[in-house]
């Protein structure tokens, strides 16, 4: 039973990571390095508990349903403009896409722990739950078939969110490899002025899978608010999972199929001292680390082999401009 309890929490643990990664596998297909993910994952949390909060307080009896699209309009919204304008300073201002990324990021966390703590004021102290009746449906899984012993909890014991990510992995996956407008993204990120002379329209596939990639990014951040901790805000709560969901683009190799299990590996090891019993504060420190370490070793070993399907888009963070072709 242990075990098990293990795996469902490595399962819980990664989603969030996952949502991140896959949203920047699709940015970074089109050869922007957008390292505001972390960022925009606070945006998307503090926005949609924002949504559902004074949805909540401004009716006398709340539909959860109803607050459940409030808050992921919200979140989309809020995580896809903060990525526009990103794109519009990387894109067409011409901006340096690692120090706007990085910008992005602090001003995200900084927007996301001042308005979280403006919101826990409001509902009552630091910690409150606000969102209650809206975390509720974030949280409910799917009915009957996580009655059956074992499997139940283990695969359909989560919630709303948790399926739409595995979803997402499986969809970007197929996007990318199986359609013409896929191809279209990959041939900018491979070779930009190979796909600008073919008459592709360089400037709206950036802007769109930017923008897209920000938005799946943001329910990163609603998901740990609403299915992780139940509709409650804490500062600085979501630690480095932003930054682990970039290392994880790494580690699967721009792939969201194998981001899917990298994430549950990461989810499992950001877990793992927790039920070591015995371990140093250093140690435990030590395997909270374990992720960068497994990322580094991957990225030794794909550079070696040199092989091309397992490296990053080849123009990967490098601006393209037509007059300097």
């Amino acid at each position: 039973m242990i075990f098990l309890t293990f795996i469902q929490k490595a399962i819980i643990q990664g989603i969030g990571i996952l949502f991140g990664t896959a949203g920047e596998i699709v940015t970074e297909k089109s050869g922007h390095l957008n390292l505001g993910i972390p960022g925009l994952m606070y945006m998307g949390g503090i926005a949609g508990l924002m949504g559902a909060f004074y949805y909540e307080n401004g009716v006398a009896n709340p539909n959860p349903v109803l607050g459940l699209l409030i808050s992921l309009l919200c979140t989309l919204l809020c995580s896809g403009l903060g990525a526009l304008i990103y794109s519009f300073l990387t894109i067409t201002m011409r901006a340096n896409q690692n120090v706007v990324g990085l910008a992005l990021t602090t001003f995200g966390i900084g927007f996301g722990n001042f308005y979280g703590g403006s919101i826990s004021r409001l509902a009552g102290g630091v910690g409150q739950v606000s969102v209650a009746t809206t975390a509720k449906a974030y949280q409910a899984s799917i009915p009957l078939l996580n009655k059956i012993p074992v499997i139940g909890p283990l695969l359909f014991g989560y919630g709303f969110l948790t399926y739409v990510a595995l979803f997402l992995a499986f969809a970007i996956s197929f996007f990318l490899l199986k359609t013409k407008k896929g191809l279209n993204l990959r041939a900018i990120g491979e070779n930009p002025g190979a796909a600008d002379a073919a008459g592709i329209n360089l400037n709206k596939y950036k802007y769109i899978a930017t923008i897209a990639g920000g938005a799946i990014a943001g329910l990163g951040g609603l998901y740990f608010v609403m299915e992780y901790l139940g509709g409650t805000w804490t500062n600085n709560g979501f630690g480095d999972r932003g930054w682990l969901a970039i290392a994880l683009v790494i580690f699967s190799l721009w792939d969201s199929r194998k981001a899917l299990l990298g994430a549950f590996l990461f989810g499992a090891l950001y877990i793992l001292y927790m039920y070591i019993p015995g371990l140093s504060r250093a140690i435990q420190e030590l395997f909270k680390m374990s992720q960068y370490l497994v990322t580094i070793v991957v990225l030794v070993i794909t550079s070696m082999q040199r092989k091309r399907e397992n490296q990053g888009p080849e123009m990967l963070g490098i601006p393209y401009f037509r007059e300097d072709r």
